[in-house]
C-alpha cells in the first residue's frame, strides 16, 4: 500500500485559483504566477495533512464548510493582489 501525506487546503486553494482566475481577467496565468499565488496563500492558511485517500475525502468534505472557503478565497485574494502587480517571470511570457 502507498502512503503519502496530503495537504488537503492545498488541494482546495488549487482548485479555488483556476475558479478565482477564470473570473479576473488580465492576471497571468501562467505556471509560475500560479505557483506564487498558492505560495503566498497556503503560507497564510492553516494545513489540514491526511495520510489516505478516505481520509482526504472526508477532509475535502469537512475543509470546505463556509469558514474555510472564505479563509480560502481571502488569502488567494490576498495573494493575487501580492503577485499580480509583481510577476517573478520573464517579459512577454504567455499562460
Amino acid at each position: 500500500m502507498d502512503y503519502r501525506v496530503i495537504n488537503v487546503i492545498e488541494k482546495t486553494v488549487w482548485d479555488l485559483m483556476a475558479k478565482v482566475l477564470e473570473e479576473n481577467h488580465g492576471i497571468c496565468t501562467c505556471f509560475k504566477c500560479r505557483a506564487d499565488i498558492a505560495a503566498v496563500a497556503l503560507n497564510s492558511l492553516k494545513p489540514r495533512y491526511v495520510t489516505s485517500t478516505k481520509g482526504e475525502v472526508l477532509a475535502r468534505a469537512d475543509s470546505l464548510d463556509q469558514n474555510t472557503y472564505i479563509a480560502v478565497l481571502v488569502a488567494l485574494a490576498k495573494a493575487i493582489e501580492q503577485v499580480a502587480p509583481n510577476p517573478r517571470h520573464e517579459a512577454g511570457l504567455k499562460p
